[in-house]
């Protein structure tokens, strides 16, 4: 009779766990029916086709339009092409960036570097070389400080920081023939600054050289370092050795001149005889 029970209630379970299965599988598959049969609906964007560099007229050779969800549309992004051309960049793009409004200039502005200079400010070209430009690291975009190097009234050398935190518009290279005759190449930075700083750059530029400093472009502090002077920078130096003084030789006392030979008449009868003989020095 336990035997009887125990069997009925053992077929009762695995009815039971079976109807569970069957119910656990059904919501599963209508979860994943579920899960493919909504998608979010897919647009288009439009991205850069290369790099484009800053001041250039978009055309169709440089942008594509690549799939992109509609809920995740990135605010000022084109999802046409034709929206974006004949309008010119004011920052420079790299392959596969996205095009937003507020990288392109409107299109009455038209191109070149003029568009990427906001309005009450101004951009002004300094000559560097290679070192002072921090060796090719300065690049469209970066912040730099400005130094200049020249000689006070008194005539001594000083270094100080004019003006910081002045944003690269532009970074070329220029050649000129020097005074020989022979090409010589440098680097031409653009710097975008307001009326007031291009005069300091422009006369910094005319009565010493200039120096750029590299800084980090979230690095907006402005700090004032006290100018470094040639005597203040050298100061405790040893200072020069000198050299032993030169004895002074002077010209060596005229050789005595020897003495003078005399001569003796010798009258002997008819004859007369002039013998001369040797001077002798006198010793005192």
């Amino acid at each position: 009779m336990d035997q009887k029970r125990l069997a009925v209630g053992l077929l009762v379970a695995l009815v039971f766990g079976l109807v569970a299965a069957r119910y656990v599988f059904i919501q599963l598959r209508n979860a994943k029916m579920a899960a493919v049969g909504k998608t979010e609906p897919t647009g288009k964007i439009v991205v850069a086709a290369k790099r484009i560099e800053l001041g250039q007229r978009l055309t169709a050779a440089d942008l594509r339009e690549i799939p992109w969800p509609d809920a995740t549309k990135p605010l000022g992004a084109f999802v046409r092409i034709n929206d974006c051309l004949d309008r010119a960049l004011i920052t420079p793009v790299v392959e596969n960036e996205l095009i937003l409004e507020e990288r392109l200039a409107p299109k009455e502005a038209g191109g070149g570097l003029s568009v990427a200079i906001p309005e009450g400010t101004r951009a002004i070209s300094v000559r560097v070389d290679d070192v002072v430009s921090v060796a090719g690291f300065v690049v469209p975009g970066t912040m730099v400080d400005v130094l200049v190097t020249g000689n006070t009234q008194g005539g001594d050398s000083i270094t100080r920081t004019i003006l910081q935190d002045l944003r690269v518009l532009a970074v070329g290279q220029k050649s000129e023939q020097d005074r020989e005759g022979k090409p010589q190449t440098y680097t031409v930075v653009t710097l975008l600054v307001t009326p007031e700083e291009a005069e300091k750059v422009t006369m910094a530029s005319t009565e010493g050289k200039i120096h750029l400093a590299l800084r980090n472009t979230i690095d907006t502090k402005e700090v004032s370092p006290p100018p470094v002077s040639r005597a203040t920078l050298f100061a405790g130096a040893p200072p020069p050795r000198s050299e032993a003084p030169k004895v002074r030789r002077e010209n060596p006392p005229p050789a005595p001149k020897p003495p003078e030979a005399y001569v003796i008449d010798v009258i002997q009868g008819d004859k007369h005889v002039s013998q001369s003989f040797p001077g002798q020095q006198v010793h005192q």
